[in-house]
């Protein structure tokens, strides 16, 4: 019983840490999937397990960003087609991987985008001028947004990094592209969650602490962005990608 306590403590603490820095930036569970697996989960089914706490902070955050009316409908219905789609391939492929060879790819996907996001800044526009783009442009997002997907389905952590510089590269400004980031994951995490639930990947009881901490740190995350403004949300963005990708260049085997 003292563990499960200490486990469940610990797993909420971080989860307030990954809630916000999610909502934020991204790369929350660059911090909540290597505690999980230190807890002694497995790590496919620590990835499964984090999707739940994923689905709540979400939950929370969306609804938080939709009553200050920062989500774009028109850019939500380009997006989560393609990316349901890519979902549930990356999510089929996840849980049916072995340990080991899941563990690899991660630290290299981890490591990979790290660095890129770092190499390629994203645009740190004050003000959102994003039209939805048309013909050839149209394709090109409605790709990246597959890929986005199967990148969720499949590993989740950072995928903040990778759907905002998407978004940036579309005119949205940080704090526009996270109300978008987090809808969008909300809509493909509960399949993503359903697949990896039936293969018997997730861990309920420390999703649940893990995710009471998300939800609580979301909602934290919207509140300290929109209050504190676009500069605020662009030092966090710079610092938070240089301490992940020093901690995964230096700590991933």
């Amino acid at each position: 019983m003292p563990d499960i306590f200490a486990n469940s403590l610990i797993l909420f603490l971080v989860g307030l840490v990954a809630g916000a820095l999610n909502v934020i930036a991204g790369g929350g569970s660059l911090i909540s999937l290597p505690v999980m697996i230190f807890l002694g989960l497995p790590p496919t089914v620590a990835n499964g397990t984090n999707r739940v706490a994923i689905l709540v902070q979400n939950i929370g955050a969306s609804w938080s960003f939709h009553r200050r009316g920062l989500i774009s409908t028109e850019w939500l219905l380009l997006a989560v087609p393609p990316a349901l789609i890519g979902a549930a391939l990356g999510t089929f492929a996840a849980v049916h991987i072995g340990e080991l060879a899941f563990q690899r790819i991660l630290a290299v996907v981890l490591v990979a985008a790290a660095a890129w996001t770092i190499w390629r800044p994203i645009d740190l526009r004050e003000e959102s001028q994003a039209e939805l783009p048309t013909g050839t442009r149209r394709w090109l997002y409605i790709a990246a947004f597959f890929l986005i997907g199967v990148y969720g389905g499949f590993i989740q952590a950072g995928i903040g990094f990778l759907v905002l510089a998407i978004t940036s590269a579309a005119g949205l400004n940080l704090i526009k592209g996270n109300a978008l980031k987090v809808t969008l994951v909300l809509t493909f995490m509960p399949l993503s969650l359903l697949l990896f639930a039936l293969n018997g990947k997730v861990e309920w009881a420390m999703g649940l602490a893990l995710a009471a901490g998300n939800f609580l740190g979301g909602l934290a995350g919207v509140h300290l962005q929109v209050l504190k403004g676009h500069t605020w949300v662009r030092g966090v963005v710079t610092v938070t990608i240089i301490i992940f990708a020093a901690r995964l260049l230096f700590t991933v085997q």
